[in-house]
């Protein structure tokens, strides 16, 4: 079964994971999206983001050592690699802004003409985009089938609170408004950069020893 990494860093997984999903960054587009809807249909589509979320991180947790050994590619050039990404997207969500990695402009474009169903772009990839994939990969690598089931308990938890938060979509909405949305996001996203610098610095440091010195 192989051992369990410490609390802490499940915490630290848990902490990083809602940072980069950033359930309160969606609350706006999905009222958006929603907005001539019934409460019936919103709840609906609140099971099918969240359902699609956690299958798409579940199974990238499950396939990302296999991934990885395809690619040719190493956990420490990954862990440089996902800390950009998470450093990109902390930069947009400090300006309060989805960012280019969340959503393109024809992404964009599509979401206002609702031309999609609202799993696109709102489940992938303004939620399980790039920046949470990774995460998800970096965490999974670290342990045998013990940890990684850990792993996956604390993304299920992770869905968990982005359901509650979708099915309240409306009451945080009124409570929050946009500023208020805007600050969680610029927290969070504050958040997200230090945790992103430390993912580059320890996948620099694994690559060039040297660096330790």
């Amino acid at each position: 079964m192989g051992e369990l990494a410490s609390w802490t860093d499940y915490t630290r997984f848990l902490v990083t994971l809602t940072a980069v999903l950033d359930p309160f960054f969606i609350v706006p587009f999905f009222l958006a999206f929603t907005a001539d809807w019934n409460p019936r249909e919103r709840r609906r589509l609140a099971h099918v983001i969240t359902l699609t979320v956690a299958a798409v991180l579940i199974g990238f947790a499950v396939a990302g050592e296999t991934m990885l050994r395809f690619l040719g590619g190493s956990l420490a050039s990954f862990r440089v690699g996902g800390g950009l990404v998470l450093l990109l997207m902390a930069l947009a969500m400090l300006n309060a802004e989805p960012g280019g990695l969340r959503q393109s402009r024809k992404e964009a474009l599509e979401f206002e003409a609702h031309a999609t169903g609202g799993v696109v772009p709102l489940a992938v990839p303004l939620l399980a985009g790039p920046g949470a994939i990774s995460t998800v990969i970096i965490a999974v690598e670290q342990g045998g089938l013990a940890h990684k089931l850990a792993i996956l308990g604390c993304i299920l938890a992770v869905c968990v609170l982005l359901w509650i938060v979708l099915r309240l979509a409306a009451p945080i909405g009124n409570r929050l408004g946009t500023t208020g949305l805007n600050v969680a996001t610029r927290l969070l996203g504050l958040l997200l950069t230090a945790i992103a610098v430390e993912t580059m610095a320890v996948g620099l440091k694994e690559l060039f020893p040297g660096l330790e010195g």
